[in-house]
């Protein structure tokens, strides 16, 4: 449900206008060094400080509230909370029984039968991301040397996306994008076949990321097109270096040692300025919406760092349950 991993287990929690949002994080290994400063750089890179992302503005300093004692992991578990301290919640009034079309409006009332906090989302909104960079910092501490990098390959099915992003803006549409994620200095041997197998982790975590709609690990798709004599991926050496990589650096779900490599979808954000003709569940007719807001123009722009993140957890998690065969 809210938790996830096995020794390295994240537990998250918050809304978006409640009071706080955070993450617990057991199984984090004693003595591993961790100041407020380590985590700045990477939730700076989640703000929305580029153009075509939202106008809510958070100070997000993280509060670490337990596993930490002078600056040192304790093995305790890790509570790290952002305070929210920005939020709009009358600009969510109108949206109590006409749901938002793409959002989790509605499946959400269903579910939790109407007690859910539906302003900004509530549970289901991007801002629990927050916390999840959050456990990215600690857990690429773990995984170390591995490191993971994150990058945007394309917004719109454009490289070139900066007047794309403009054009939106004025037309009060969304914008959709592809990001790619390469892990380098990988240990072989990481991930548990059947059920737990690397990839199967990787894309549990990643489709928990609001808005993540698609993932391919490797050639992805296109291998459908490829024989197997241009998919395998020829070794070149007796530490399973391959020739090409094909198979995106997991073979039978174990690392094989040789780079992780997979792309996910963004979808556009779903919460656009122009009116949309949809079901009103109070006067139960079809009836104009109007979404007010700050909203952003394309979350691609900020979903690096939160894959990166929860890769490093994913990893760390793995890494730590190898352990156990040494």
């Amino acid at each position: 449900m809210n938790s996830f991993g096995r020794i390295f287990r994240l537990t998250i929690f918050g809304e978006s206008h409640g009071p706080f949002v955070g993450i617990t994080i057991d199984g984090v290994p004693p003595g591993i060094k961790i100041t407020i400063e380590d985590f700045l750089e990477d939730i700076k890179r989640r703000n929305p400080y580029l153009k075509g992302t939202t106008e809510r503005k958070e100070f997000d300093t993280p509060q670490i509230l337990s596993g930490v004692y002078n600056n040192y992991s304790t093995g305790a578990p890790l509570t790290i909370i952002f305070a929210n301290q920005n939020q709009n919640s009358s600009d969510y009034n109108n949206l109590n029984f006409h749901f938002r079309p793409g959002h989790a409006d509605f499946t959400a009332y269903v579910k939790y039968k109407g007690f859910n906090d539906p302003r900004g989302g509530g549970h289901f909104s991007g801002r629990l991301t927050l916390p999840i960079v959050a456990a990215g910092v600690v857990a690429k501490k773990i995984i170390q040397p591995t490191t993971v990098l994150a990058n945007i390959v394309e917004i719109y099915g454009k490289n070139n996306y900066d007047e794309e992003i403009t054009k939106a803006q004025q037309e009060k549409d969304s914008l959709g994008g592809i990001i790619q994620c390469t892990v380098k200095n990988i240990v072989s041997g990481l991930g548990e076949p059947f059920f737990d197998s690397l990839e199967s982790l990787l894309a549990h975590a990643i489709f928990s990321i609001p808005g993540i709609k698609g993932i391919e690990f490797g050639a992805g798709f296109k291998l459908a097109s490829m024989k197997g004599s241009q998919a395998n991926d020829l070794f070149i050496n007796e530490n399973g270096k391959t020739l090409t990589n094909n198979s995106g650096g997991i073979l039978g779900g174990i690392s094989s040692g040789n780079d992780i490599c997979f792309r996910v979808v963004v979808k556009p954000p779903s919460s656009i300025g122009q009116v949309q003709h949809t079901y009103n569940w109070k006067n139960k007719k079809i009836e104009p919406l109007i979404i007010t807001g700050r909203h952003d123009v394309c979350i691609a722009l900020r979903i690096p760092v939160i894959i990166e993140a929860i890769t490093a957890c994913v990893l760390s998690d793995c890494l730590l349950i190898a352990k156990a065969y040494s």
